[in-house]
């Protein structure tokens, strides 16, 4: 039986880098199904959009009937829930949009799921799997310089983002006890790569320092992330929803601890190699660096242990952090048009695929 994958949040970063990966890399029939809020960019699907295998619904995850059809008319084996709203500045400025789309949508997607699984006949139903994407946010942060997060450390969120974002992974767990929903859970470290959205701390440096603008870091930039290239990430998230054990949960980490002032020195020096013509008035890249004051409730460490996923599933990343960062610097040089878009809103005008 081929493989129908039904990815929420497919659209944005990480989801549009799933959906690439399954169009390209699998034989399984994919459908996207993204409200399109601004952090949906159709347009990071252009290289697969084409194909016959991949389907678009501009569904809110928060409408129940809209979600019922979907999933009459596509016939999911296998739902791979990514949508969600994720940038912490703004969810400490309008928490709201984050308990709507994080937990009631979250919600209203188990429910949706539930009543089709239920419907199925087997082996269909014995087959069926509901993969849930989470963040290694939601453990709060580590002080030590030797502490991993595991899947058994417990949940301690700081922000109004990762507490939405435990509050789902919480659901899905219930969803699976009580239902007997057969879910997956993954936590993962931060993501970068290619078609980041641009106010991400990645592409907000790259582009900040080709347009000579400041590059405001928080704090003394002490705080230490996990980094974790997207692409390595939705191989994990493929390996997961198709081998995984029901009612797991898996770390997904990158293995490059970095300070948030290392990276950007890092991304400094690599576009001096790079990009080595400046904007007016910019000596070196590493001048636009400025300090500004720290947000509230910022974590100082995450680190993720993922021996779990490689002992059980065989996943390990492919990409280091120099050879991930090297990478994904080069692609904003080689895409302007795409990052340009972007800035100017225009991307959202852009329709492509269908469904």
């Amino acid at each position: 039986m081929t493989p129908r994958i039904l990815v929420t949040g497919g659209a944005g970063f990480i989801g549009s880098a799933v959906v690439r990966h399954l169009i390209e890399n699998t034989a399984s029939e994919v459908a996207n199904l993204d409200k399109l809020t601004y952090a949906g960019n159709l347009e990071s699907l252009a290289l697969v959009a084409g194909s016959s295998r991949y389907h678009f619904y501009q569904v809110d995850i928060c409408d129940g009937a809209a979600l019922d059809t979907v999933f009459a008319r596509f016939k999911p084996t296998a739902i791979m829930h990514l949508a969600a709203e994720s940038h912490v500045d703004r969810s400490i400025d309008a928490p709201a949009d984050f308990v709507q789309t994080n937990m009631v949508g979250t919600y209203t997607l188990l429910e949706a799921a539930r009543r089709y699984w239920s419907a199925l006949q087997e082996p269909e139903k014995g087959s069926f799997r509901f993969h849930h994407i989470s963040t290694d946010e939601v453990f709060g942060d580590l002080h030590g310089t030797d502490e991993l997060f595991t899947e058994e450390t417990a949940y301690a969120p700081s922000s109004p983002y990762s507490a939405s974002k435990a509050s789902s992974d919480h659901l899905v767990r219930a969803w699976q006890r009580t239902y007997g929903l057969p879910t997956l859970v993954t936590n993962c470290s931060n993501n970068y790569g290619p078609y980041h959205f641009p106010e991400k701390l990645v592409p907000h440096m790259i582009l900040n320092a080709l347009a000579g603008k400041a590059l405001p870091v928080y704090g003394d930039g002490s705080q230490i992330r996990d980094w974790l290239y997207v692409e390595d990430h939705a191989r994990a998230l493929v390996e997961v929803v198709a081998r995984g054990n029901i009612g797991e949960t898996y770390n997904i980490g990158g293995h490059n601890e970095k300070r948030n002032l290392e990276v950007v020195e890092i991304i400094c020096v690599l576009l001096e190699e790079l990009a080595p013509e400046k904007p007016a008035g910019v000596l070196y890249y590493r001048d636009l660096i400025t300090f500004v004051e720290d947000r509230p409730g910022h974590d100082v460490r995450y680190a993720i242990d993922s021996s779990k996923i490689q002992r059980e599933l065989g996943w390990v990343p492919e990409e280091s952090f120099d050879s991930g960062i090297r990478k994904t610097v080069q692609w904003y040089l080689d895409n302007r048009d795409w990052w340009e878009r972007v800035l100017t809103g225009e991307y959202r005008l852009a329709r492509l695929g269908s469904s």
